[in-house]
C-alpha cells in the first residue's frame, strides 16, 4: 500500500541517518563508491560502443576511488569548512565555493587522474601527459558544474549531510569524469 511504501522509505532514512551517526566516515566512503560505481556504468552504457564489453574493472576502479579516498576526504573537508567559516551566510558559503573550486576539486581531480592512470599500466610520464591533456579542461568544465552544487549544499544543507548531497550531484560529474579517465592515454 501506499502508506507502508512511505513508511518503508522513512526507515530507509532513518536507518541511514543512524549509520551516518553511529560510522559517519565508513557510511560517507560506501555511499561515495556506490555513487560512483553507478555513475561508471552509466558512462559505459552512454559512451560505450554497443560492441564494448561492459568494464568491471574500470567500476571497480572508480569505486574505490569513492570509497578509499573521496568518502573520507569529503568527511573531513566539510568538517574543516564548517570550522573555518562556521555562518552559513553569502560570504561564508562563497568563501567555501571559492576553496573549494581552488583547492579540494583541483587536487582530488589529479588524483583521481593519476591513480585512474596508475591503475590502468600508465607510468609516470604518460600520467603527467594525461594531467597535462585532460586536467584544466576539466577544471574548466567542473567550475561550470560545481560552483552551483557547492553553494546549493553550503547553503542549504547541515554539515553532516553535505557529503551525501555532494555524491548525488557527483552522480551526473562523474559520469563525465569517468569518460575523460578512460581516454587513450597521451603518446610521449
Amino acid at each position: 500500500t501506499r502508506a507502508s511504501s512511505s513508511s518503508e522509505k522513512f526507515g530507509l532514512l532513518v536507518w541511514y541517518l543512524s549509520k551516518l551517526q553511529n560510522r559517519p566516515i565508513s557510511t560517507k566512503s560506501v555511499t561515495a563508491a556506490l555513487i560512483y560505481a553507478a555513475a561508471d556504468a552509466t558512462s559505459q552504457k552512454l559512451v560505450g560502443e554497443a560492441s564494448e564489453e561492459y568494464n568491471i574493472a574500470r567500476t571497480l576502479r572508480v569505486a574505490g576511488y569513492g570509497m578509499l579516498l573521496l568518502g573520507p576526504s569529503l568527511h573531513y573537508w566539510y568538517n574543516f569548512m564548517s570550522r573555518i567559516f562556521p555562518r552559513c551566510d553569502l560570504l561564508s558559503t562563497f568563501q567555501k565555493i571559492a576553496l573549494g573550486q581552488t583547492i579540494y576539486g583541483p587536487a582530488m581531480t589529479a588524483l583521481f587522474f593519476s591513480i585512474n592512470g596508475a591503475f590502468r599500466g600508465e607510468n609516470g610520464s604518460e600520467i603527467a601527459a594525461r594531467l597535462k591533456r585532460d586536467l584544466l579542461p576539466t577544471l574548466i568544465n567542473g567550475a561550470m558544474y560545481w560552483p552551483l552544487c557547492d553553494f546549493v549544499t553550503f547553503k542549504f544543507i547541515p554539515v553532516h549531510l553535505q557529503p551525501l548531497v555532494t555524491n548525488s550531484f557527483s552522480f551526473l560529474w562523474t559520469i563525465y569524469l569517468t569518460y575523460m579517465a578512460s581516454l587513450e592515454k597521451v603518446a610521449t
